[in-house]
């Protein structure tokens, strides 16, 4: 094929791609406006009062059947609870998002918090979360490990985008074993698409072990990112151990440095984060990360905990470091 049909075959693809893409919107928000509406019928239903309320003990068991013999799969129990739910959860169906599946909906009118409910919402349409995605980052605690989520009225900004701890349990390593700086990296290289899910919205790769030259030395510096939302690099000093002064003193040089030789026109300052297996807030305290909205350290994982062993160690977290602010 000739450079020429092929431009003009990539064109009409083009075109017939994003056709498909409006007609399976418009089909996906015609199906869930039909689930919102019976669940929004059944919870007025439910609310005659007294009168109903014989019927309506079994209301959706006596509506599943009526419905499955008239238009077959789709309107059993188990569903039928699911719109009601959808409704309850979403009561202005002018602000449902498109971009998003009725399973996306299923699993978020699970959420019982309003504003982790819309979190997820946002976070899930803006990112293109699948439905699986949106699990594990419910069943991760997103929510509760952003640094500060942000709300409808705040603009975006670094701390609502970072998150404390991370979870990299995709990255398939052992987390018994002593993996080294190198190891991690690679895996980190190996699983870029879920590495950037996990990490944040607005995240792309620049560069692993990014060569540095001064005057008088040369450096490495582990991973860098362009986030084009904050429009600034960020850097990561990956970490196999505990947070040491050392290690704070070197990802601030290495933001400095980044800042003087790389940054450019147009580029807010550069961002550095120290990952590392453990964190010690009174060291954070009584260092530049204390009062510097350019660096920030954060603990990862390589495992997925439990929800409850999650729960504790953001808990405490939280309690350590406002503890340690009011010393």
């Amino acid at each position: 094929m000739s450079l020429t049909n092929e431009l003009f075959f990539n064109t009409i693809r083009e075109v017939i791609l994003i056709s498909r893409q409006k007609v399976y919107r418009s089909v996906n928000f015609v199906l869930l406006e039909t689930y919102w509406n019976i669940g929004k019928l059944i919870v007025e239903e439910e609310q005659q009062g007294e009168v109903r309320a014989i019927y309506g003990s079994n209301l959706l068991k006596n509506l599943s059947k009526e419905l499955t013999l008239e238009f077959g799969k789709g309107f059993d129990y188990t569903n039928l609870t699911n719109m009601r739910k959808f409704y309850l959860s979403f009561s202005n169906i002018d602000a449902l998002r498109q971009e998003l599946s009725w399973t996306h909906y299923r699993i978020l009118s699970k959420v019982d918090s309003v504003d982790k409910r819309n979190f997820y919402l946002k976070e899930a349409a803006e990112n293109a979360w699948n439905s699986r995605e949106l699990e594990r980052q419910i069943k991760s605690l997103s929510f509760e490990r952003t640094l500060n989520p942000i709300s409808k009225e705040q603009n975006i900004s670094i701390h609502s985008v970072l998150k404390d701890p991370y979870i990299f349990e995709f990255l398939g390593l052992s987390n018994d074993a002593k993996n080294t700086e190198f190891q991690i990296e690679t895996a980190i290289i190996d699983h870029i698409q879920k590495f950037l899910l996990e990490f944040g919205k607005g995240f792309a790769f620049v560069a692993r072990q990014q060569h540095i030259i001064t005057d008088t030395s040369d450096f490495y510096i582990d991973l860098v990112f362009y986030n084009y939302i904050l429009k600034c690099f960020v850097i990561i000093d990956l970490k196999t151990d505990k947070l040491s002064h050392q290690d704070i003193g070197q990802i601030d040089m290495y933001v400095r440095m980044y800042d003087d030789l790389k940054r450019n026109e147009g580029d807010n300052p550069t961002i550095g984060i120290l990952l590392c297996t453990e964190k010690d807030e009174t060291i954070v305290k009584y260092s530049v990360l204390s009062d510097n909205n350019k660096l920030f350290a954060s603990q990862y994982m390589l495992y997925m905990p439990k929800e409850e062993d999650l729960k504790q160690i953001i808990d405490q977290d939280r309690i350590r470091y406002e503890l340690n602010k009011e010393k």
